[in-house]
């Protein structure tokens, strides 16, 4: 009867968000064009409910599995590959102090975030180094420059990553929207994910707070300390499988309405055609696959979270292989599919106002930020020589 339940409540926030996706897809091109800041995505994220997702019900939030949550980024991301970053990386960050902060500091951060119904965003990137961090008193203050932020500009929380002097370890530190002087350069304007506001920004005698500086986890070398990087690469994985999906259901719609047979091809309809029939075969069966891949490795990363700071080195290293392996196989169907459906749609699908090149921008500028040589190569070390690989906090 519990599992019932479970599966019951599972499936109703499926269905919040398939309609938030439906909703959010009616203005996407629109939104695309216009770029800037994501407040209605966000607004509709948080009076939908599904900011809390992640957060466990003992401490006021949803408690849905990561198989769950995945599933809703992917179902946001047919939609829009904006809301589904923004989205996914919100709830990663939800979970940041479970992994990486003290225990004070994961009680307090998932009970804000249920109880306020809290957005979070971040600028990480650990390899701009340009952001310093210095001690003063007991607090501590920022200056200098961040690039690649996710929706940072109108999140509740903040996640940033300085590096303190004489050290080329980051601390990583939360602070509230309204502290004074980090401001949004608002200079996003790329070819895809236009609407993630991955603005710079710039810090000026920014007051951190002691107990606004994640760390440490107990015990702070273990395999359960890294673990939310394996998670946020399953996420982008995620937000792959809905672009592709979103492109390969928007090809699939207009060939059954507007395109028109090859004139050598002998029939009267394009949904007829034997090369239109192939080459949707192949994409679909590339999809099915990809998604497949990508469930298994869900399964596991959410059996590995369940163990928490029981994990072992080992067992985190083989959930990393299946997490890299979908990554790399959706990166590799995701760009087929949103390049190849121009090829079953025809010349007129180019219109600029369909949009649906939006799709092949979205993945190729996530993609471009994250390649997947590196995973490959880990993938390879391990197939030949047995060697799991290296995972750090911010991998």
């Amino acid at each position: 009867m519990v599992q019932l339940l479970v599966k019951k409540e599972s499936q109703d926030w499926i269905n919040v968000a398939t309609s938030l996706s439906t909703e959010l897809a009616a203005s996407a091109v629109e939104r695309d064009i216009k770029a800037g800041l994501p407040d209605l995505e966000i607004q509709r994220l948080r009076e939908t409910g599904l900011l809390p997702l992640v957060v466990p019900k003992e401490y006021g939030g949803t408690g849905a599995t990561w198989v769950e949550a995945f599933k809703i980024v992917q179902e946001l991301s047919k939609a829009d590959g904006s809301i589904g970053q923004l989205y996914g990386n919100h709830l990663n960050l939800t979970a940041l102090a479970h992994v990486s902060g003290t225990p004070e500091q994961k009680a307090r951060y998932y009970k804000e975030t249920a109880e306020k119904n809290l957005f979070w965003a971040n600028a990480i990137n650990t390899r701009d180094t340009k952001l310093k961090i210095t001690p003063e008193g007991d607090n501590f203050r920022v200056n200098g420059f961040k690039s690649f932020g996710t929706g940072v500009a109108i999140a509740d929380l903040r996640v940033f990553s300085a590096i303190p002097d004489h050290s080329e370890l980051p601390l990583l530190f939360v602070i509230p929207k309204d502290r004074t002087g980090v401001a949004s350069n608002q200079d996003w304007d790329n070819i895809g994910q236009r609407r993630t506001d991955s603005d710079t920004f710039t810090f000026h005698d920014v007051l951190v707070k002691k107990d606004e500086i994640l760390g440490y986890p107990h015990p702070p070398d273990g395999a359960f300390s890294t673990f939310l990087g394996i998670i946020a690469q399953l996420t982008k994985t995620y937000i792959y499988l809905g672009i592709a999906e979103g492109a390969l259901e928007a090809a699939k719609q207009y060939t059954i309405n507007e395109t028109k047979p090859w004139i050598t091809s002998g029939v009267d309809s394009a949904t007829q055609d034997l090369y239109i029939l192939r080459r949707y075969g192949d994409l679909w069966t590339e999809l099915q696959a990809a998604i497949s891949l990508a469930d298994k490795a869900a399964t596991q990363v959410q059996q590995a979270w369940e163990q928490e700071v029981n994990l072992t080195e080992a067992e985190r290293g083989e959930v990393a292989v299946s997490v890299f392996a979908a990554k790399v196989f959706a990166t590799s169907a995701g760009l087929d599919i949103t390049s190849g459906t121009f090829e079953v749609m025809g010349t007129r699908s180019t219109a600029n106002k369909y949009g649906f090149d939006r799709y092949w921008r979205d993945l190729r500028t996530f993609t471009l930020h994250d390649p997947v040589d590196y995973e490959l190569r880990d993938i390879g070390n391990w197939v030949l020589n047995q060697e799991l690989p290296v995972i750090t906090q911010y991998s």
